[in-house]
């Protein structure tokens, strides 16, 4: 079986304490995270662009965003019903839409996050 690769941005402390939960998750080591805030991981395309989004490698393809997301939901049982629904084309396309509205507003959360780790 090979294993999903996750590229996520270890700087955003709304995507560690992500990570963090799917780690835990992921007890069976299916899930291959890679922080790419970290200047010596490599990255299949631009870092700039690898963290803009979440991205993922699933059989083969690089993938982002929701998709991404549901690729990581696909790989830990207990997220995997998810992860399957998330195959339907319009379900993917609302998931995607809520990805971008929280995109929208991540910088916002990620200094309301960071005051709070400074607390």
């Amino acid at each position: 079986m090979t294993k999903l690769i996750v590229w996520h941005d270890g700087a955003c402390p709304l995507c560690r304490k992500e990570i963090a939960l799917m780690r835990r998750l992921d007890r069976r080591g299916a899930i291959a995270f890679v922080d790419v805030a970290e200047p010596r991981s490599v990255c299949p395309i631009d870092r700039k662009t690898m963290l803009a989004r979440l991205h993922a490698e699933e059989d083969g393809r690089l993938i982002s965003g929701a998709a991404a997301f549901a690729a990581m939901w696909r790989a830990i049982p207990v997220l995997r019903p998810l992860g399957l629904a998330a195959r339907n084309a319009m379900v993917l396309s609302m998931l995607e839409r809520g990805y971008r509205l929280f995109l929208h507003v991540r910088p916002s959360l990620q200094s309301l996050a960071r005051r709070m780790e400074q607390r």
